[in-house]
């Protein structure tokens, strides 16, 4: 069967993945990579959380996106109490932290002078003067920027907050060993941690509701992992300094898919499969949602297509690629009871022939101008940025923008997203792309007596029919 029908199976079977609540956080995570941040800012991370509810977070700052020309690095020391599971993000647990201190250490006289003014334009009493004029730069010198001892906190210039300790997940799944001589698998730990917030104004006081991407246990991490090393020895003094990688051009053409199940702001669980038509510029996408954080329980499906624009060196971002996709045609397919009945009860001429909608049959919504109950706006035309990168085992990974974590849409050249999503991976090249649609079987549960049991709603359909129903009179 083709690869990318197979991955999507993989996906739908969530791939062996445990997620024990509340999480076991004791240890160290690191980033498996150079990490891009909304703004951009490039970054990795090493955290190490001890059984007393201590951490001590560094956080490596760089110039460039392939993480080797270090500015700046944060030592974070704290306090984490985990609380209850989330009502609103699935899967996930909440937490309270409390900072004891951040210090900062500069790698550069650059880095110095650009942040001690950016301190000192933005920050109050207390932090107006943060360096000296003229105190010069001096190599592993640790500055506190926070302390709650003293009650300073100068970090909120750097946009610096820890709101992505508020909510956490730990996953473990078992990696299979590649070698053929070697049989078995290997424990792969994840540390998932709250997003942050695209809009750089709102990030300070952003509680996340999705992730970014995961840290991997120092001990317990795929193989092969050239940064996991480098980072998980690394210290403020000597920032990690990743392995150069080749730049590779834009190929787009082919088709990918999710790695794994995706978590977006505002709680929308979904896996994504796309394919580029490089000859003609055009592009199918479909998005399969669900209600549940390993993809298991499917609520809605859209297929969407149209045509993408040439890209360009981004000048923003560097090392991504400017283009804009054109949305022409979509399609959906409710998979639950409660999207066929939000869709029924949706304003006639807003989605589709109203009241005609039934689970597990797809749509056109292209008619009605796309489907206002869904969020989705035709013909739309978004502004997007793209990278593509070969991991460690020499697979092309595609990192499409991330979305504004407001839930609107990158539709003008000032909202083209700095960060981005969770890779795809390449599943067919140009050459073997399908065109037939991979849809996902509805599956409606029965209960003892033959009829179909609801399955839990997710809080935002609940919202959404008190909003429908506000008065039963």
């Amino acid at each position: 069967e083709p690869p990318c029908r197979q991955q999507l199976r993989h996906l739908q079977d969530s791939a062996g993945i445990a997620a024990r609540l509340p999480p076991r956080l004791e240890g160290r995570w690191v980033s498996t990579g150079c990490e891009v941040r909304p703004g951009p800012e490039f970054l990795t991370r090493s955290y190490l959380f001890y059984t007393n509810r201590l951490f001590k977070a560094l956080q490596f700052y760089y110039w460039d996106p392939s993480c080797r020309d270090p500015s700046y690095s944060l030592v974070i020391k704290g306090k984490l109490r985990l609380r209850q599971a989330s009502w609103i993000t699935r899967g996930a647990t909440e937490a309270d932290y409390h900072l004891h201190k951040v210090g900062i250490v500069f790698h550069s006289p650059r880095a110095m002078r650009e942040v001690a003014s950016r301190i000192n334009q933005t920050s109050g009493e207390g932090c107006g003067g943060f360096l000296p004029p003229g105190r010069s730069w001096a190599p592993g010198a640790l500055y506190e920027v926070l302390s709650a001892k003293t009650e300073r906190d100068c970090t909120a210039a750097l946009g610096f907050a820890m709101h992505e300790l508020s909510l956490v997940r730990v996953e473990r799944h078992f990696q299979p060993l590649l070698q053929p001589q070697q049989s078995g698998s290997r424990l792969v730990e994840e540390l998932y941690l709250g997003d942050i917030h695209t809009d750089w104004g709102e990030r300070l006081h952003y509680r996340p509701t999705g992730y970014q991407r995961p840290l991997q246990s120092a001990l317990h991490h795929v193989h092969p992992c050239p940064a996991c090393g480098i980072i998980s020895r690394a210290d403020e003094h000597h920032p990690p300094i990743l392995p150069a990688r080749a730049a590779l051009p834009m190929q787009l053409s082919g088709s990918w898919v999710s790695t794994h199940c995706e978590v977006r702001p505002a709680v929308l669980f979904l896996t994504r499969y796309f394919t580029f038509h490089g000859n003609n510029h055009t592009w199918e996408g479909h998005y399969y949602h669900y209600s549940d954080p390993l993809c298991r329980q499917p609520t809605f499906t859209i297929y969407a297509s149209g045509h993408y624009s040439q890209g360009i060196p981004s000048s923003k971002v560097r090392g991504g690629t400017e283009l804009a996709f054109k949305v022409t045609q979509a399609r959906v397919t409710p998979m639950d009871q409660v999207t066929v009945l939000m869709l029924n009860s949706s304003e006639p001429g807003s989605c589709g022939l109203a009241g005609s909608w039934s689970a597990g049959v797809e749509q056109d919504i292209t008619a009605t101008n796309g489907c206002l109950a869904l969020g989705i706006k035709l013909p739309h035309t978004e502004y997007e940025l793209f990278k593509t990168e070969q991991d460690t085992q020499e697979r092309s990974l595609l990192y499409i923008g991330e979305r504004p974590t407001d839930g609107s849409s990158p539709d003008s050249p000032d909202k083209r997203p700095t960060s981005y999503q969770a890779p795809l991976i390449q599943c067919a090249a140009a050459s073997e792309e399908f065109s037939n649609y991979i849809s996902l079987k509805y599956v409606g549960r029965k209960d003892a007596n033959g009829t179909e049991a609801l399955k839990p709603l997710p809080v935002a359909f609940l919202l959404f029919i008190a909003l429908l129903f506000p008065r039963w009179d």
